[in-house]
């Protein structure tokens, strides 16, 4: 077989200091996400009906806010700790030709950029910070890709299982807070005379308005089929809400990080030589 291998960067290695700190800070963003959820969940009624004492150890333990986050966590820190050896590695890439060496740009915002950050880089501070960083490019992206997929994922559950809760909260913030609402009422009429004073935006917003009022007939079907999908969803109870919402956004996560590395382990097979 002929073939190069692929270069691989900063992998975590979770037996040294550094690894174990990497990952201790990923458990307490983890955590903190997690916070997050139950705390929501609990605001909407879920409750725990099936808590157990352990006696010698004076703890107990609630299998919806204890056991389930837990779970969850550990298969975020899996994801991640795959991610991270994904990402640092480098498919190999086939020795090209040599190519002339562009000019850096002498004046211009691009050539102040370049002189600021160069001053910097002779600072032995700042060279050692931004070395570490460059190397830590890797883990540092696949955390926060895979935070923000996990967020994401159990914010669309929580809106498709109880759309009434954006309405609800929109009108709660605006109870609670009458300058916003004083100041939201403001932003809008002052929008409303600048969109008269002006006749061709006021054209562009009445066929934008004409273009929308068309196509309700079509949004509501859609959304009368969709809300037909999503039906046994909105009915279950808070407490299925909240187990569908942590196991699809953690599966859908987990699901998503090995179909990522399916793909970019087609970059690392080596070519095979033909035989004569």
């Amino acid at each position: 077989m002929s073939g190069q291998k692929p270069s691989r960067g900063f992998v975590p290695r979770w037996s040294t200091l550094r690894g174990f700190a990497a990952l201790t800070l990923f458990i307490a963003a983890a955590i903190i996400a997690e916070f997050l959820i139950v705390t929501y969940t609990v605001g909407i009624g879920v409750q725990d009906e099936a808590c157990f004492h352990i006696p010698f150890l004076g703890l107990t333990v609630s299998p919806l806010f204890h056991i389930v986050p837990i779970s969850t966590i550990i298969t975020l820190a899996a994801c991640w700790t795959c991610m991270a050896k994904y990402a640092a590695v480098k498919p190999s890439e086939k020795a090209k030709p040599a190519q002339k060496k562009q000019k850096t740009p002498t004046s211009g915002l691009k050539a102040k950029i370049n002189g600021f950050k160069a001053k910097l880089l002779k600072v032995r501070f700042f060279a050692y910070i931004w070395k570490k960083l460059d190397a830590s490019r890797a883990p540092v992206k696949s955390a926060v890709v895979i935070l923000l997929c996990f967020l994401g994922l159990a914010l669309i559950i929580s809106v498709i299982a109880s759309p009434w809760l954006v309405y609800k909260g929109f009108v709660d913030i605006y109870k609670g807070n009458p300058q916003l609402l004083g100041s939201v009422m403001a932003f809008n009429s002052a929008l409303h005379s600048f969109v008269e004073a002006i006749p061709p935006i006021g054209w562009l917003c009445s066929a934008v308005d004409k273009a929308l009022r068309s196509a309700a007939p079509g949004i509501r079907s859609f959304a009368s089929s969709f809300g037909a999908l999503t039906k046994p969803l909105v009915d279950l109870s808070p407490v299925g809400k909240y187990l569908v919402l942590q196991n699809f956004a953690a599966w859908t996560s987990a699901l998503g990080v090995l179909a990522y590395g399916a793909y970019m382990r087609k970059g690392y097979r080596y070519k095979k030589t033909k035989r004569f």
